[in-house]
Parts: C-alpha cells; sequence; structure tokens
C-alpha cells in the first residue's frame, strides 16, 4: 500500500513538473511571436524590464520610444535623466530646446558596490510630460544595466538630433567646397 501511495505521488509530480514545462514553453512562443510582430513593424526592443504586472518592453520605432501603453516622441525629449533612489545621477539635456532645467552632460558611472538593492529609475523630460522607467531593484546589477541601457539610447538619440539641428542652422553646412580652384586640361 506504501509503495501504492509513494508511486501515485511520484506520478502526480511528474505530471505537475509536465504541466509546467508546457506552459512555459507556449509562453515563451507567444513571448517569441509578440516580438517579432513588433520588430516587424518597425520597434527594436531596447530592454525587458520586469514590472508587477509581468514583464514590459521599452522599445524604439523610427519616430518614438514606448514604455508600457505610453508612447514618447523622440523629437519632443527634452531631458533624460538616470535616477538612482530618486537622486539623479546622470542628466542629458537636449541643445536644440530652450530650458530652464540646466542638465549636465554626465557619463553613466559603473558602480559595482553597494548597489545591490538600490532603486534604479530613467526619468524622460518631454515637451508634453514625463516618463518614469522603473527598472527596478533586481539584485546582480541587472536593474542597473536595464537604467544603462534605456538612458545611453536616449540620451544618442537625443545627441543625434541636436547635431541634426546644429548642422540645419548653419548655412551651408550641408554642402562642400574644395579650396583648390578647377582644372584646366589643354
Amino acid at each position: 500500500m506504501r509503495d501504492f501511495i509513494a508511486g501515485t505521488i511520484a506520478l502526480g509530480l511528474f505530471l505537475f513538473a509536465l504541466r509546467l514545462t508546457s506552459t512555459l514553453r507556449f509562453h515563451r512562443q507567444r513571448q517569441r511571436q509578440e516580438r517579432n510582430a513588433l520588430e516587424s513593424d518597425g520597434w527594436v526592443v531596447l530592454a525587458e524590464i520586469p514590472t508587477a504586472d509581468g514583464l514590459s518592453l521599452f522599445l524604439s520605432g523610427a519616430t518614438e520610444f514606448r514604455w508600457g501603453g505610453q508612447t514618447i516622441p523622440k523629437e519632443q525629449i527634452r531631458i533624460v535623466r538616470v535616477l538612482i533612489n530618486g537622486s539623479p545621477l546622470a542628466t542629458y539635456a537636449a541643445n536644440r530646446h530652450s530650458s530652464d532645467t540646466s542638465g549636465e552632460s554626465g557619463a553613466f558611472a559603473d558602480r559595482p558596490e553597494g548597489i545591490a538593492h538600490d532603486r534604479w529609475d530613467v526619468l524622460i523630460q518631454s515637451e508634453a510630460d514625463e516618463t518614469l522607467v522603473e527598472c527596478g531593484r533586481i539584485r546582480e546589477r541587472i536593474s542597473q544595466e536595464l537604467a544603462r541601457r534605456v538612458f545611453d539610447t536616449v540620451k544618442e538619440d537625443m545627441e543625434t538630433r541636436d547635431y541634426a539641428a546644429s548642422l540645419e542652422s548653419v548655412p551651408n553646412a550641408g554642402t562642400t567646397t574644395s579650396p583648390l580652384p578647377p582644372r584646366h586640361d589643354h
């Protein structure tokens, strides 16, 4: 009788493990399909950030970023900040927008010690509103890397737009002239 009960419990555990495996496989396949659909629509997945509701994606498109249900037009971004426990660690402010908030262009310093439980966020301020990308408190520097990836990507896009705007403001910036006179062969 004891062997029968042990066998029944073992069979029950095996079926439970089999069910978990198939659920995990289904979940991964659904995530892959969603990601492929986003990529075919022109979105680039920059970060997969764990949230209370599951996994949220920070996406980059041609003209906007997307975080959760919010879209952030790239042209309207004025300031991006990395926050650690709510305090700014690095900031970049767009040169092409006049702003009353000074934004020191900061490099994202790598800080391996003392960050195991710190909260890492990225604050994106645009003309319309502010968006807080909550990268979390995950151990082993994962949250820091997520915040670094989001901040660096937004900052790089802002720098590219600043550079393009500076070229547009300079007359004949897109044309090149040769310092040598034209050559005439006889």
